[in-house]
């Protein structure tokens, strides 16, 4: 099965609330040559599917690709183990743990949403995708940006997909519910359940209710807007569709998948909570007995009603595998380095956590700027506005959690359920933009909105 290679290809990091008990591996002194295979993975996901479509269509070449660059940064690694005495393999092996953990999470949330299948009329009208979007923003505090994003995008692609100006729904879908929407708790995105972790107070992340707010209304009303000039461009309907969009709204399997996905979000919970093996294994094996569950109990045609298949979830696993093995040694720089450049100003945590969050993973970012500012992996000393750290700690803290989740909306990598999205839309038929086209959306649009982030909540 495609899931099977998947879960046995490149090991990568990818730190997840489910993983943050060790979010922090060695500190590592590496080349700094060494991003180079990073970097060139980044350009072939970029430039492969514009240049080689027909090549980067299997999911086998795509493991071909991470491979190339993941193995000789394995080797590289290697051989510092054994060249310099660093503990290299103590590091990759850390990483492996949560690669293995987020396809784990990733996996069985992608089963169980298959589950639930939505049948019968919903039109797709702006409006309407207006408000869906602004309800999964409010989901994904409640079930993460991973789980919101799985259990809604097959039913908000499905009440479009007749419609013929669609390219911009699955990328505002990302920005929103995939991103900006999971601000609110530390249940909403990774590097927020991090800092839950390192002693910041559960219901602290409320406090960040005006940024939530001004960010996901202005990209509401922006999406509304285009939604609406988009919509008076649509052709009516053919007359044989008559009868099909007039059928009732039903959604199926909910009775069953629901308390499932529940069960996710607890084991969730229950691996960042509970300290040693038991946290570390009982985590996982709940959120596999769910998938399991899943499978083996929903009837197959509410997943045949979903078009569900293993390969966007295969494309996932090999793609950031591929990008979380070559993503370690800049890391590790920037791990080794980051004191070094003399943050002091809220702003500048904000854009700097936010811009290596959108091209690394946004949760060891965000634990590397806020142990850079706290001094130490105690972060209520930001909480607590510690008068030894010289700078306004809560508002620096505030300043790096909006960094890092907000920005993960500026790249298809910078958080999982990005590309996530993009797979499923692409399975549905939906032509999604390239690696420059999203970045060309993301950069006119949020880039501006980020801008006056920075005017009204983190400058003097």
């Amino acid at each position: 099965m495609p899931i099977r290679i998947a879960l046995i290809s490149l090991s990568a990091i990818l730190a997840v609330p489910a993983v943050a008990l060790a979010a922090g591996g060695p500190v590592l002194n590496l080349s700094h040559w060494s991003v180079t295979p990073f970097v060139l993975l980044l350009l072939s996901i970029a430039i492969l599917p514009l240049v080689a479509s027909h090549f980067w269509h299997s999911n086998r070449n795509k493991g071909i690709v991470a491979a190339a660059f993941g193995i000789p940064t394995v080797l590289y690694l290697a051989y510092v183990q054994l060249a310099t005495g660093q503990p290299t393999f103590e590091a990759l092996a850390h990483e492996i743990e949560q690669y293995v953990d987020f396809i784990i999470l990733l996996g069985s949330l992608y089963i169980v949403s298959g589950g639930i299948a939505f049948s019968g009329y919903l039109e797709g009208k702006p409006l309407t995708n207006t408000v869906l979007l602004a309800l999964g923003s409010l989901a994904a505090n409640l079930i993460g940006t991973t789980g919101a994003s799985v259990l809604l995008i097959r039913p908000f692609l499905r009440i479009n997909k007749q419609r013929q100006h669609i390219a911009h729904l699955p990328v505002f879908f990302i920005f929103t519910v995939s991103n900006l929407g999971g601000l609110l708790t530390p249940l909403g995105d990774p590097p927020l359940f991090l800092g839950f972790l390192n002693n910041v107070p559960f219901a602290w992340t409320l406090r960040l209710w005006p940024q939530w707010l001004v960010s996901n209304g202005i990209v509401l009303v922006v999406f509304y807007l285009w939604e609406s000039l988009a919509f008076r461009k649509e052709e009516k309907r053919p007359k044989s569709t008559a009868k099909q969009i007039k059928e009732p709204l039903r959604i199926q399997g909910l009775l069953l998948n629901a308390p499932l996905l529940m069960g996710i979000i607890a084991a969730v919970m229950f691996q960042g909570l509970v300290l040693g093996e038991g946290g570390r294994f009982g985590g996982p094996a709940l959120m596999l007995l769910m998938g399991f569950l899943s499978l083996a109990l929903t009837p197959r045609s509410f997943r045949q009603a979903n078009s569900f298949t293993w390969e966007p979830i295969s494309e996932v696993a090999i793609l950031f595998a591929g990008i979380f093995v070559t993503m370690v040694p800049a890391l590790a720089i920037l791990s080794l380095h980051g004191k070094e450049l003399g943050l002091t100003q809220p702003w500048e945590f904000f854009w700097l956590t936010g811009i290596l969050s959108a091209h690394l993973d946004n949760a060891p970012t965000y634990l590397t700027f806020a142990t850079i500012a706290a001094g130490s992996d105690d972060f209520s000393l930001l909480v607590n506005n510690d008068p030894l750290l010289n700078l306004n700690g809560p508002l620096v803290l505030q300043a790096i959690s909006c960094g890092a989740v907000m920005m993960g909306a500026l790249t298809y990598i910078g958080n999982g359920p990005n590309f996530m999205v993009k797979a499923i839309a692409e399975e549905a038929g939906y032509k999604m933009p390239s690696f420059f086209g999203y970045l060309a959306y993301s950069y006119l649009i949020l880039l501006p909105i980020f801008g006056l982030i920075t005017l009204l909540f983190f400058t003097s």
